[in-house]
C-alpha cells in the first residue's frame, strides 16, 4: 500500500482555468487591544489572505489562423493555448472572499478563487 504525503496528493489536483487554488493564513485569535475572537469571526471578513498552492493554467485565447489554415488542417494539440496567470505556487494572496469556494480537501480547507477577485499577491523571491 502506497501513502503519499499530503503535499504530493496536492500536486494530483489540477486546477482549471484563471483559477488558483489558496490555503488561508491562520486567523489571529486576539485582536491588538487583547480581546479574544471567537472562530469564524475572521472568514466573515470582506478580505481574506491565504497561500496560493496551485494554479490554473490561465486565461484561454483562440489559435491564431492564417488566413490559408483551415481549422481542420491543424494539429489539436496547438488549439488551446493560455494567456498565463500572475500569481504563483507560494505567493501570499490577498483576496475578495466573495468570490471564493471553500472545500476540504484531506482534512484541510483550501478556496478556489479565481484571478480576479484577487486584490494583491506578495512574493518572495
Amino acid at each position: 500500500m502506497r501513502h503519499d504525503s499530503p503535499a504530493s496528493k496536492l500536486q494530483k489536483l489540477i486546477v482549471v482555468g484563471d483559477r488558483l487554488l489558496i490555503k488561508p493564513k491562520s486567523a489571529k485569535e486576539q485582536t491588538k487591544s487583547g480581546l479574544f475572537l471567537p472562530p469564524g469571526v475572521q472568514e466573515k471578513e470582506k478580505v481574506q489572505e491565504g497561500y496560493v498552492m496551485r494554479v490554473g493554467p490561465g486565461y484561454p485565447i483562440p489559435a491564431d489562423y492564417g488566413l490559408d489554415d483551415e481549422i481542420w488542417n491543424q494539429d489539436e494539440k496547438e488549439q488551446v493555448r493560455y494567456l498565463p496567470l500572475q500569481a504563483r505556487e507560494g505567493d501570499l494572496a490577498i483576496y475578495l472572499q466573495r468570490d471564493a469556494v471553500e472545500i476540504n480537501y484531506m482534512g484541510d480547507k483550501y478556496f478556489i478563487v479565481p484571478q480576479s477577485s484577487v486584490l494583491l499577491l506578495e512574493r518572495e523571491e
